[in-house]
């Protein structure tokens, strides 16, 4: 397992305009550093609001066929969640492009009951992780980092990520439950966040990072819109883990509906 480079896009969506949000993104890209893995916020074609529905993706789509182009080109995978309409009903999608494999997703668990999300979306049923040049990383959509249980590392991922539509209202919580998230399970955690003020006056404070598996915050990309990078390291990960190796008494338990 080698060190890999994690972009984070910490971007300010343009409510209802996804053509807007794909170009502003693919901006980012272009002017980001060679990096492994380039993380987008949750919903990042439409922001997280009641008419996200009426600009739903489909798998043979195009955010789907964009994220797949874009992988390619950087050599690296994309990851960020967008309304994904299907036969079944919308979910919110978190979609996972590697540049040599196939398109691969993990729909979201915890539906924000708040705003009303469990009433237009279809909770997810899976829990993801996906292996990547020697990592496993589980994915996460925002809600879902208060539930912990759900998140708990059963020895299978190095790394977990978050991606959200956070408000600022509720900024101490994501950043101590970030935190906890990777001191509890000895892991790295990505957490890539909005900026800006959404159509609705909704305001996002960004504090999208990356913490290492001690709590140890790496990367703090601050509440502008902005793109920014940092290594992941491998040695780091396995050192910590051998020298305070709480995971052999962590306790045995099974997730049920």
């Amino acid at each position: 397992m080698d060190d890999l480079t994690v972009c984070l896009l910490q971007s300010d969506i343009v409510s209802d305009d996804p053509d807007a949000n794909l170009r502003l993104l693919e901006g980012y890209l272009d002017s980001a550093e060679p990096f492994d893995l380039a993380v987008l916020p949750e919903v990042f074609t439409t922001g997280f609001h009641p008419r996200a529905r009426q600009h739903a993706e489909v798998m043979d789509g195009r955010v789907c066929a964009w994220l797949g182009e874009q992988a390619r080109q950087r050599q690296a995978a994309i990851t960020g969640s967008v309304v994904m309409k299907t036969a079944e009903g919308f979910y919110n999608r978190m979609l996972w492009a590697p540049d040599d494999a196939p398109l691969s997703f993990y729909d979201k668990r915890h539906l924000f009951r708040m705003a009303g999300e469990h009433e237009r979306y279809l909770m997810g049923q899976r829990r993801v992780v996906i292996p990547y040049r020697g990592w496993r990383f589980l994915l996460q959509v925002c809600y879902d980092l208060r539930f912990p249980v759900f998140s708990r590392n059963r020895g299978d991922y190095d790394a977990v990520i978050y991606v959200a539509n956070w408000p600022e209202a509720r900024h101490q919580h994501w950043r101590s439950l970030l935190q906890a998230r990777a001191i509890e399970n000895l892991s790295y955690v990505i957490g890539v966040n909005r900026a800006g003020v959404d159509a609705y006056g909704q305001s996002y404070a960004g504090g999208s990072v990356i913490v290492a598996p001690d709590g140890e915050l790496i990367l703090d990309a601050g509440r502008d819109a902005v793109c920014v990078s940092a290594p992941l390291s491998a040695s780091r990960l396995c050192e910590y883990r051998e020298a305070f190796p709480a995971h052999l008494d962590a306790d045995d338990f099974s997730l049920q509906d």
